[in-house]
Order: C-alpha cells, then structure tokens, then sequence
C-alpha cells in the first residue's frame, strides 16, 4: 500500500488514501479518466489503507465478470436474431421411428423403476434404487431410462428366485458387449426373433434361458457363407 499522495497501480486502478485533502491534492495530480472514492467516517489510517488494497485486489476480477456479461448479452442477442433453423426432413423422419420403437418396447413389456423392483423382490424401501442399480453396475441386468427414470425388464426378473436377474441374461449382456446399448438390448428382447422359431426372446429368457443365449451369439455371429 501507499503513503497519502501516491499512487500504486493495480491492473491500471490506482489507489489514494489518506485526509479528504490529502486525497484531493493527490487527484489533482492525475490523470484518470473515472474516479471511485470511499469514505470512512470513523477509522484509522490502517484500516483505509486495507480497504483501499482490498478494492484494488477486486479490481481484475470485476472486469472480467463484466467483460464475460457482455459477452453473454451479446451472443443472446445474436441468437435472438438468428432465426431457428428446423432439423432435416430425415432427421425429423429418424425421430419419429425411433420415438415409435421406444414406445412400442416399453409397451410389449413389464417394465419397473427400481422402488418397484425393490417392492417385489422384498428389498428395504428406504433407499429401494441400492440393489438394483448394483445389478446394473455388475452386469447382472440393464435398464433403458426414459424421462430421467430408469426402467429395468420385468421379464428379466425370475419369480422362482424371489425376482432376482435370472443368470442367463448376464450372458446375454456379455455376448452384447460394447455392440448394444441399453435401449438396442430392449429392442433386441421384444423383437421376433428367427433363430427362436419367430419367438421374443423376452418370452423365452426365463424358461429357455440357453436359446436365448444362443440366439444372443448367432445375432453377433451374423449371417455366415460357406
């Protein structure tokens, strides 16, 4: 800090302190184009000197917050005058077929949050998402999410085993490994599959868990030619 009558640039902000008169003979020595002044009615010489240190040490960061506001309201007003651009034709086409599939999946199926998964299989209610979501860590099951929930298959959920995952579909998940995600797997299970005779695997995972499996690694395997 300084003396009455001199100046220490911070960031091209200058400080004075001192009497009102000290201060105004050392603004006639200046040349600012703006001036800040802060008055203490009751205060030592000490305390006006950390106080002015404390506004100069502001100083930078005021300036960037204010440099980044008009930043932020010129862009708003720049995408205020650019006019929405609608999405390709195809695109709007791609999301209606995948809205539709979506729908038809959760639809062809018992689908269940965690709290409900947490219900039937006889888990604790007061934190019902611990169990499933750990399957789900593990690989023992998958679930799609739709409107920020997660839905787990029902049909994965084994009635003899107290709904617990039924084991095979830990297999399915393996063989589908890094190749489906979460809603291709759902798709995968409702759709008619070929290879079951034109079953669902969905309809087949808990009595025929070994076909589904198989169906899983010739659905990976692809057609072969000879």
């Amino acid at each position: 800090m300084v003396a009455a009558n001199k100046t220490v640039e911070f960031s091209r902000v200058g400080t004075l302190t001192g009497t009102p008169e000290q201060v105004r003979t050392g603004l006639s020595r200046l040349n600012a184009e703006q001036v800040v002044a802060l008055t203490i009615e009751h205060g030592s010489e000490s305390a006006a000197k950390a106080l002015a240190e404390t506004v100069a040490g502001l100083a930078p960061l005021v300036g960037a917050i204010l440099k980044r506001r008009q930043d932020e309201a010129f862009n708003s007003i720049i995408e205020a005058l650019v006019p929405e651009v609608p999405p390709p034709h195809h695109k709007l086409v791609e999301a209606r077929m995948v809205a539709d599939a979506r729908k038809a999946v959760l639809e062809g199926g018992d689908w269940l949050t965690a709290a409900e998964v947490a219900k039937v299989a006889g888990f604790s209610t007061s934190n019902p998402s611990t169990q499933p979501n750990k399957w789900k860590k593990e690989r023992q099951v998958f679930a799609v999410r739709h409107r920020g929930v997660d839905y787990f298959p029902g049909y994965a959920l084994d009635p003899l085993t107290d709904f617990r995952p039924v084991k095979a579909l830990a297999n399915v998940l393996d063989v589908f490994r890094g190749k489906k995600d979460d809603w291709g797997l759902a798709y995968w299970f409702a759709s008619v599959n070929s290879f079951l005779g034109g079953k669902r695997p969905q309809d087949l995972l808990i009595s025929d868990p070994e076909r589904v499996v198989a169906a899983a690694a010739d659905e990976v395997a692809g057609p072969l030619h000879g």
